[in-house]
């Protein structure tokens, strides 16, 4: 019950044992091809589609790296420990952030980013930390930050890496220009593969002012896509077959069945949780559908609580980051994650308070039930 890595079905697994091909072949050529396109059905664009073998971090830092030259002005809402990251990767690429700060657990008001926009009439681009994992934040008004970004002609970029597939995400409809995700998040694949998808202005802009960079050259990749069907680096193949099957599995069950599941997991969990007493640490209108963060009751020890449920119950949850060390923990309610699992963890979580010494009021399982 991590937010990342999540567990990843059988037949995504057995996918990888398909026999390692040629990259320069045909058979990989059709796979790839394949690829490409059920990724842009799931990101829901036209645009191209860039697959990565790397963490969800390379596909971030691609961006950057592709996207902003020395004293580019670049919007960014700071809100947790990912958010922070992106920043300071934008400083020191020689970009100049524009940081919107909240609490964490918050998102800023709409109104911040357009007096931001009015008071400087040369910024370039605008990231958004979509789904902030070290807080269980999300942003709720993204449409609104996509049309704000296409009446100023700027960059509007996603970093999805823990919500794609779990969540809305409506990429062409939300003016986003490059989306970036990761496959061991929602999508319930191995870790490894990072897909970006990028809209034909960026497109152009990428390929007009091509990076100082090899490996995360994304002209590169349209290069070798448009001329071959082909990456230009050597993919990890068994993590392809992986990622191509997770897809199939997201679209037999529908796409949009998969965000509505995900939607009455965290309503469970949340139902389940303040039943118990605990409360979510993100504030009402930005709590995440697919990672809970949890404040801990008084008294309790993060380390204990957490060992706990991984030895005696085989769940295993997440702490906090940086100054939320010891202070929230968090579950991952992403990929596969249905009532079985949902019930499972209120169960040992409940179970563990109680061997703690901790009062918990009963019935918080059969009002969890009701979300389901």
């Amino acid at each position: 019950m991590l937010p990342g890595p999540t567990n990843v079905p059988n037949r995504v697994m057995n996918a990888m044992l398909a026999p390692i091909i040629n990259h320069r072949s045909e058979d990989f050529r059709i796979l790839y091809r394949s690829i490409i396109e059920k990724t842009q059905r799931l990101f829901q664009t036209q645009g191209d589609i860039v697959l990565l073998s790397s963490s969800g971090t390379g596909a971030v830092e691609a961006s950057v790296v592709n996207l902003i030259k020395k004293g580019d002005k670049v919007v960014i809402p700071v809100n947790g420990e990912f958010s922070t990251r992106l920043a300071d990767l934008i400083d020191s690429w020689g970009g100049q952030s524009i940081r919107i700060e909240s609490p964490f657990g918050e998102n800023p008001p709409f109104e911040k980013f357009e007096e931001v926009f009015d008071k400087h009439k040369d910024i370039k681009a605008l990231y958004a930390v979509y789904n902030e994992t070290s807080t269980g934040t999300t942003i709720r008004y993204m449409d609104k930050l996509g049309d704000l970004c296409s009446r100023n002609d700027c960059f509007f970029i996603a970093d999805s890496v823990s919500i794609l597939g779990g969540d809305e995400l409506p990429v062409d409809k939300w003016n986003i220009d490059l989306c970036l995700t990761a496959s061991q998040k929602a999508i319930a694949a191995p870790p490894g593969v990072s897909p970006i998808s990028i809209s034909s202005k960026a497109k152009k802009y990428i390929q007009e002012n091509s990076a100082p960079i090899l490996y995360f050259n994304l002209k590169r990749y349209f290069k070798y896509y448009q001329e071959h069907y082909e990456t230009p680096f050597t993919p990890a193949l068994p993590l392809c077959y992986a990622y191509d099957e997770a897809l199939n599995l997201i679209f037999e069950e529908g796409l949009a069945n998969r965000i509505e599941r995900h939607r009455r997991c965290a309503d469970a969990f949340y139902e389940g949780l303040g039943a118990m007493g605990l409360t979510p640490y993100a504030k009402p209108d930005a709590r995440s559908n697919v990672v809970i963060a949890v404040n801990y009751l008084p008294g309790v020890d993060d380390k204990k609580f957490r060992d706990l449920l991984s030895n005696e119950f085989k769940i295993l949850i997440a702490g906090g980051f940086g100054n939320l060390k010891g202070k929230v923990f968090r579950i991952g309610s992403m990929g596969e994650v249905n009532k079985y699992h949902v019930v499972r963890t209120l169960s040992a979580i409940e179970s563990a308070l109680r061997m703690m010494n901790i009062e918990v009021p009963s019935g918080a399982i059969n009002k969890a039930i009701t979300k389901l």
